[in-house]
């Protein structure tokens, strides 16, 4: 499974970016999409994840209610809109997927995603 994630820029604090994350290969054997992040210095952290079928969701504490993961499905594609958006949420965003399905706080952990993006820049400025 190949990923590639772009829809990073700088915007300023309040405002709004949408990311995509596009997947090629074997994409119908992968179950979970996950998003994360890094800022400099700081360890790689969760922001969200989702079922490829949209039927299940999960969110970091600090990001709930802001941002929101979803998947289109006929497009292999998989997007995190990103509201509200604060300077502490610059970092660098990855998308992930795996083809099993982690359980319980596994989902939050970088070491259950075998199948990384490259990684796309947000910068908020306050």
């Amino acid at each position: 499974v190949q990923l590639q994630a772009y829809g990073g820029g700088l915007v300023q604090a309040g405002g709004s970016l949408r990311l995509s994350c596009a997947a090629s290969g074997r994409t119908f054997s992968s179950y979970v999409m996950g998003w994360f992040r890094q800022a400099p210095g700081k360890e790689r952290e969760f922001v969200a994840a989702i079922t490829w079928s949209g039927d299940s969701t999960y969110y970091a504490d600090r990001v709930k209610g802001r941002f929101t993961i979803s998947t289109e499905n006929a497009k292999n594609t998989g997007y995190l809109q990103m509201n509200s958006l604060k300077p502490e949420d610059t970092a660098v965003y990855y998308c992930a997927t795996t083809t099993t399905r982690p359980y319980g706080v596994a989902i939050a952990t970088p070491s259950a995603y075998p199948y990384w993006g490259q990684g796309t820049q947000v910068t908020v400025s306050s």
